[in-house]
């Protein structure tokens, strides 16, 4: 059943991948270049406070408020996209709302299991949640697109501007 768990993340990197190669063929203009990551930045708080936060209730309330918060971070650029962005694309970025959310409620769920009797995660035969294994490497990978984002976009050889009007 744990394994459900991780179709949420799978979609999502897909649809990450395909708004990327959107952007490579547009181009992004300077508030884009700078929000893409620190929307990626807000999703990497809430993975290192899941992984490190106290499994209380107080803890648990700090993720929440961070989950939420990077919820609605990664809307901010909408007027921009509202102004540069193509109908596909538009409807790509609704997608990667509605599943934000998710993965952030299933981390958090992952994370503060402990206070919810009935919620589990499968183990492996060292007792380490498989899940919290998955999210050590959705961790480093979302570190990895962090960088490249930043450098990508905002390094010396970034793309040239190329926004087309819709």
């Amino acid at each position: 059943m744990w394994r459900l768990a991780l179709i949420p993340f799978v979609l999502h990197a897909g649809l990450m991948l395909a708004d990327e190669t959107m952007h490579v063929r547009r181009g992004l203009g300077a508030w884009e270049r700078w929000g893409h990551p620190l929307d990626t930045l807000s999703v990497l708080l809430c993975y290192g406070l899941a992984v490190r936060l106290p499994v209380t209730a107080s803890g648990a309330m700090m993720y929440a408020a961070a989950a939420l918060g990077s919820s609605a971070f990664v809307t901010k650029d909408e007027w921009v996209h509202a102004r540069d962005c193509s109908g596909a694309e538009c409807w790509l970025h609704a997608c990667l709302f509605l599943l934000h959310p998710v993965l952030l409620g299933l981390v958090g769920a992952w994370a503060f299991a402990d206070l919810w009797p009935g919620i589990s995660f499968a183990a492996d035969a060292t007792g380490r949640s498989l899940f919290g294994r998955f999210l050590a490497v959705q961790l480093g990978l979302t570190i990895v697109f962090a960088i490249w984002q930043l450098l990508f976009w905002n390094g010396p050889w970034k793309p040239s501007l190329r926004i087309a009007r819709h």
